[in-house]
């Protein structure tokens, strides 16, 4: 079109689009712009995505099988919904199910957790692995045909390495910082939290704070009603070497 050629010029490095618009759209269109400008090829790379699939059914307005972005991220949060779409390779279909995006949605609170609790007072100054392995696999899994699926699946497991790390007592500064640079990547923000946990952080502190102190003073049954009840209300406790850390259910 005139207006790709007016501002990237005779020749694209990448373009994308649908499966569906191989032929004859694309098609049409190198031969459309190889003929008018000459020069080839038109297109260096092309990246084609396989369908977004909702009950069996190829998602579209055609269809009326439309999931709107604003029901889905006050459902399962932007974070969410990206975790769904990048744990599945670009070229293979997407089936949209509740029990997937309830799925991604909680892999995208662990990464939350893991990058945003911090070490506990008691923290050794011990390190835990060097974080450059894992920058390095992330790398290649993109480098390999943009493979998302392994990509994620290296956050899950530097996420892995820094709840190890916490729980033993360790710092996690430089993991924690690698985790969101990488996370940055793949457009995760990993802020605050989708949960109503979220909101009610500084009070689930206050209580961790108070339970410890019922357990300084050999209070236990009280300290274990705390946590018992933050259990029912979906917030897991986990006493570490590090101190207490709190995660939604």
């Amino acid at each position: 079109s005139a207006m790709s050629l007016r501002y990237l010029g005779p020749r694209i490095d990448i373009h994308g689009g649908g499966e569906d618009l191989i032929f004859p759209h694309h098609t049409n269109e190198i031969a459309q712009t190889e003929g008018f400008t000459g020069e080839r090829p038109f297109v260096n790379i092309w990246v084609h995505n396989a369908h977004l699939r909702l009950g069996g059914e190829k998602m579209s307005k055609s269809l009326g099988n439309i999931l709107s972005i604003r029901d889905a991220l006050e459902r399962w949060g932007a974070d969410g919904l990206r975790v769904f779409v990048l744990g599945s390779h670009y070229r293979s279909p997407l089936l949209s199910t509740d029990e997937a995006l309830d799925a991604a949605k909680r892999g995208a609170e662990r990464l939350r957790t893991a990058a945003g609790a911090a070490d506990g007072a008691a923290s050794s100054g011990k390190a835990g692995q060097d974080p450059a392995r894992f920058r390095e696999r992330f790398i290649a899994a993109l480098d390999d045909d943009l493979n998302t699926p392994q990509a994620l699946a290296v956050l899950f497991d530097l996420a892995k390495e820094i709840n190890r790390a916490r729980d033993e007592g360790g710092t996690t500064a430089n993991l924690r910082s690698v985790l969101i640079e990488l996370a940055g990547v793949l457009g995760l923000r990993l802020e605050g939290h989708d949960s109503e946990a979220g909101d009610a952080a500084p009070f689930i502190e206050l209580l961790i704070e108070t339970r410890q102190a019922l357990k300084t003073a050999k209070q236990y049954q009280l300290s274990d009603q705390i946590r018992s009840r933050l259990a029912e209300l979906g917030v897991v406790l986990e006493d570490t070497p590090g101190g207490t850390h709190w995660r939604p259910a």
